[in-house]
């Protein structure tokens, strides 16, 4: 983890040729990563001398004061400009810090479009009417030359070689258009899904660099395992054995639909942002807890409670509705995912995970210590009404985490053990 201070210094260096992009990021990449991040890329931009080449050595400071952002605000957003490829980041650590960020162009609108996360992500993010429109926009008139003849003069028709213009080929290392490409660490296995696949079936062969990246950020999209994308691929082989691309994309959708009431896959944080997360430290069960909870996607949070590693459909439209429809963080998401399963016997339900998540959201809950804290108000408040009312049931089971006791101790042995346990979701 490392953060920025105001005082750490950084250069730009330009590993690109740096035209107009305006179009592209505003209409590509701004839904996706925001004002701040491509707000960033800009000044970033500015800060290049006069031959776009490297500037000047700045202190954050400057950036921050350009921007009026916090350091966990400039990080957020140069964390999107990393991962959306568009900067790549460098870090000397001395007394004070110092950074060097690489400037990479945004990918043409035919890259970008054609890139299925980032397609996909862009449609959910602006909706199908300004989608159109922005494809719209960016596509090349079409004209018919059916009746038109090509008379374009050729190299060779135009130019003649004569033996003084001859000379040795030299190869330099000169400005090019540089952009990068989605770094994805992959779920699935491509020779694990090539070995359930049959030869007779597909052409093992017609598997290039190409479509296996295509297989993988399928599978990253609808967050598809092996088996899943073994049927999809079987859905989606030509009569010449090999992969429809196009098929391959329209059945992945048109499944994950299915599945979940007719919505596609958004962008979102896997994990707790960073400026959210708790700045305590220490090796109390507590602390340990809170970790596990900022540091943790909300699947594999889910996951860990299921004793076969799969969650059901149901429970992960759940997880996709706290997450999207009620943009509550990662971080609390999981904590509100622990509390109603030991509070209502091992069931996520969604009325009565809609009740406490909107409540949740009408007091601003964003980080997971206040989520905590509130979970615990509403257990002891419940519990008193109950008792005050003389009924003889029995609250359910509380989560591990509502003993405040544990706060400042140092873990025990049997504590870890607990902790482990709860990773893994036992009760």
């Amino acid at each position: 983890m490392h953060n920025v201070l105001p005082s750490d210094t950084f250069v730009v260096v330009n590993k690109t040729i740096l035209n107009d992009n305006r179009a592209l990021l505003v209409n590509l990449y701004q839904p996706l990563i925001g004002v701040v991040a491509v707000g960033l890329y800009n000044t970033l931009w500015s800060f290049l001398d006069k031959l776009e080449l490297i500037s000047l050595e700045y202190t954050h400071n400057t950036l921050l004061n350009n921007l009026i952002i916090s350091c966990n605000e400039f990080k957020e957003a140069r964390e999107k400009l990393e991962a959306i490829g568009l900067i790549k980041t460098y870090l000397k650590e001395e007394q004070v810090n110092n950074y060097v960020y690489e400037l990479y162009s945004p990918m043409s609108a035919k890259e970008f479009l054609n890139n299925p996360i980032l397609n996909t992500a862009l449609y959910n993010a602006i909706g199908s009417k300004e989608y159109e429109r922005t494809l719209e926009y960016f596509k090349i008139p079409y004209i018919n030359l059916r009746n038109y003849e090509d008379i374009t003069s050729k190299f060779s028709d135009t130019f003649v070689w004569t033996t003084s213009m001859a000379r040795n080929i030299e190869m330099y290392n000169l400005k090019n258009k540089n952009s990068r490409s989605l770094s994805i660490v992959s779920k699935i296995d491509v020779n694990t899904i090539l070995n359930l696949i049959p030869e007779d079936i597909l052409n093992h062969r017609s598997l290039t660099k190409d479509v296996k990246e295509y297989l993988i950020k399928i599978s990253f999209i609808y967050n598809y395992d092996n088996e899943m994308m073994v049927e999809l691929i079987r859905n989606s082989i030509t009569d010449k054995h090999t992969i429809d691309k196009n098929k391959l994309r329209d059945v992945a959708a048109q499944y994950y639909k299915f599945e979940n009431m007719g919505k596609l896959p958004s962008l979102i944080y896997r994990k707790q942002p960073e400026y959210l997360r708790t700045t305590k430290e220490g090796m109390s069960n507590r602390m340990r807890i809170i970790n596990m909870f900022e540091t943790t996607s909300p699947y594999d949070f889910i996951c860990s409670k299921y004793k076969t590693g799969t969650p059901s459909n149901s429970d992960l439209r759940i997880i996709s509705y706290l997450l999207l429809d009620l943009d509550l963080k990662p971080g609390v998401v999981n904590v509100l995912v622990d509390y109603v399963l030991k509070i209502n016997n091992n069931k996520l339900t969604k009325s009565f995970v809609d009740a406490i998540a909107s409540q949740w959201k009408k007091s601003n809950i964003e980080t997971v210590e206040d989520a905590m804290n509130i979970a615990e108000e509403e257990y002891h408040r419940k519990k008193e009404t109950k008792e005050n009312t003389k009924t003889s049931k029995k609250l359910d089971v509380t989560p591990t985490w509502f003993n405040k006791e544990i706060t400042e101790d140092n873990a025990t042995q049997e504590e870890i053990e607990a902790f482990e346990a709860l990773l893994k979701g036992d009760s």
